[in-house]
C-alpha cells in the first residue's frame, strides 16, 4: 500500500489547495499509521486527521479502487 502524508512549506505551514469537485473520481480509504503508542479510547473519528499524520492508501478496499490505483 502507498503511504501519504501532508505536505509542508519551508515555514512549516501545511500546504493546501482547493480541488474542484468535478475532478474527484472517488473517495480514498485511508488507514492511519498507528505507531507504537496506544490509541486513546476517547478518540473521536472526527479527530483522526489531526491526531495521525501518516496514512496508508488502501487500494484493496474493492475491485474499482484496485483498478484505478493500480
Amino acid at each position: 500500500m502507498w503511504i501519504v502524508e501532508p505536505d509542508f512549506d519551508a515555514n512549516g505551514r501545511q500546504e493546501m489547495e482547493v480541488v474542484h469537485v468535478h475532478s474527484i473520481l472517488r473517495g480514498a480509504h485511508l488507514i492511519p499509521v498507528y505507531g507504537h503508542d496506544r490509541v486513546p479510547p476517547d478518540l473521536q473519528h472526527t479527530e483522526s486527521l489531526d491526531v495521525f499524520h501518516v496514512y496508508y492508501v488502501n487500494k484493496y478496499i474493492d475491485h474499482h479502487a484496485f483498478e484505478i490505483a493500480f
